[in-house]
């Protein structure tokens, strides 16, 4: 883990995220439900006043019940409404299922494959986490896989129309899976008019790795579209892509995402909508100048 090193939580039940080595904030928990460790990493699931039921690994924040749609919502609706009729999408990552349920908001998704290293995530998630994944974990649609996304890509023979890195920051299993090698075989997968969808980091925090992470996938992809999001729990702003050979969802009208939800019947969406869609992609002065 290269820019949010843990560096041990403040105090006993302050969960403390450190965005920097010198700075960062807490969480206090309430009550730790469960910890151990898995094959890969450590796990947690602590419960919390400000955000109900939280999820850790290697004492990094991942999810929670009560935010979690800040960072669902715009990691999947942002490309999957540009495209025109998404029927299969592959998750890499995503073992809580938050990511698998916003794709089945969308009527004509047929299959959802979700590639997770770690089946104790997928296990932690099912027990804890319903508020989070919603069922889309036993969903007839969704087929879980536990196996290494990296592996899983490079073999498989599918084409999709949408693929989301639902990944933890870069550090430990996940390092691989923020390469130029990565996203090219990604770029591989995707059917004609797909795209791949992804969180970077910290514009504030990770400058650095917004640099060099956009860098690598415009080495991969034709089109990359760097966009933002608050996410409480990440600290704040947060940066995000959508890649393509063709799908820019930058060119959309706040109307026709408007539109396009209504057709759709999608409904349950506390973030998103058409304006926040398009001033998603409204980049403050200092983010452009890390991106172009």
């Amino acid at each position: 883990m290269t820019a949010r090193s843990p560096e041990g939580d403040l105090a006993p039940g302050a969960m403390t995220e450190y965005l920097t080595g010198d700075w960062g904030f807490f969480i206090r928990s309430a009550r730790l439900l469960e910890k151990f460790r898995s094959s890969f990493q450590d796990v947690e699931v602590h419960d919390s006043a400000p955000f109900g039921k939280l999820f850790r690994l290697d004492g990094y924040f991942m999810t929670s019940e009560k935010d979690e749609f800040f960072y669902h919502e715009n990691l999947v609706h942002v490309a999957a409404m540009a495209h025109a009729n998404p029927e299969r999408a592959l998750i890499v990552g995503g073992g809580d299922g938050g990511s698998a349920e916003e794709l089945l908001k969308h009527p004509s998704i047929r299959s959802v494959t979700l590639a997770e290293i770690d089946a104790a995530v997928v296990d932690i998630s099912r027990k804890h986490l319903t508020s989070v994944h919603r069922g889309s974990l036993d969903d007839p649609r969704v087929e879980l896989r536990i196996e290494d996304g990296f592996a899983y890509v490079r073999g498989a023979t599918e084409k999709f129309d949408l693929i989301v890195l639902d990944l933890t920051d870069p550090g430990g299993p996940s390092t691989p899976l923020y390469t130029v090698d990565f996203y090219r075989a990604c770029a591989a997968r995707l059917a004609q008019g797909g795209a791949m969808t992804l969180h970077i980091a910290s514009p504030i925090a990770h400058p650095d790795r917004i640099r060099s992470g956009v860098s690598s996938l415009r080495a991969g992809f034709p089109i990359v579209r760097p966009y933002l999001a608050s996410i409480p729990l990440y600290g704040g702003l947060w940066m995000m892509a959508c890649c393509s050979a063709t799908l820019d969802p930058a060119a959309l009208a706040p109307e026709q995402i408007d539109r396009t939800i209504a057709q759709r019947g999608i409904r349950d969406l506390q973030y998103y909508n058409g304006a926040v869609h398009r001033a998603a992609f409204a980049l403050p002065n200092f983010v452009r100048t890390l991106v172009d």
